[in-house]
């Protein structure tokens, strides 16, 4: 990506496509992105993002407020963690086979790991664990859905995606942030069949919200759902 400046305005801008219309996206970190056709001139966007100022300072004005709220978990006994929508408690033990287990209820979490590793371990621990699921739980929905979104894949990875909750990688690939398992399963769902969609079109046009539509006719209510809260899934 490129960056850029029009103004007080500073975006990055993506390498052009074949898309149609330019789609201007406060991604999760709170970075200006904006996708244009790929015959646009760089002056023709900054033109276009100079026309979307006040839909930029509303929507950046918005994902501050939304943010303020964003947690800072501690590797304590009695912290919540989440899991597939749930608030786990979290309890240091010792013994265990693996660094972390979701047991009994709780997650449970090597003491030794922890004193050792502090608060880099312990995340490291925790990704690992919502890799694993994320692994099993996102291959088998996206099997569910692939065929209803009338797309073909060719497998998916679940992994840091920094500020995106997934992108369809090269050869058909889905990639997926690891981060998406805390979110309730509906949530997940609406994020398998989101980018399914994009299959179909690259942008966030009425065409690729009319076949998420077709699948998920509830979409809005989970769009809403993530970006009210979506803030919240993180360690």
């Amino acid at each position: 990506m490129t960056p850029r400046r029009v103004r007080d305005i500073e975006y990055q801008l993506s390498p052009g496509s074949a898309r149609k219309t330019t789609d201007i996206v406060i991604e999760r970190d709170g970075k200006i992105v904006v996708r244009a056709p790929r015959e646009f001139t760089p002056e023709q966007v900054d033109a276009v993002v100079e026309s979307k100022r006040h839909w930029i300072y509303r929507n950046l004005a918005e994902w501050k407020d939304l943010n303020a709220t964003a947690v800072t978990r501690e590797w304590v006994n009695g912290e919540t963690f989440l899991y597939l929508g749930g608030a786990y408690r979290l309890k240091l033990v010792s013994g265990e086979s693996k660094s972390l287990l979701l047991k009994d209820g709780r997650f449970c979490l090597d003491r030794g790991l922890v004193e050792r590793g502090g608060a880099e371990a312990a995340r490291a621990a925790f990704e690992t664990f919502y890799k694993e699921k994320g692994a099993d739980r996102l291959a088998n929905r996206v099997a569910f859905y692939a065929p209803k979104v009338g797309v073909a894949t060719a497998g998916i990875k679940v992994k840091d995606m920094g500020y995106r909750w997934a992108s369809c990688g090269r050869g058909g690939v889905v990639n997926f942030h690891w981060k998406c398992m805390m979110a309730p399963a509906r949530i997940i769902d609406y994020i398998v069949v989101h980018e399914l969609c994009h299959f179909h079109h690259k942008d966030h046009g009425q065409a690729f919200w009319n076949e998420v539509d077709k699948v998920m006719p509830d979409w809005a209510e989970q769009k809403e759902w993530l970006r009210l809260r979506g803030a919240g899934l993180d360690l």
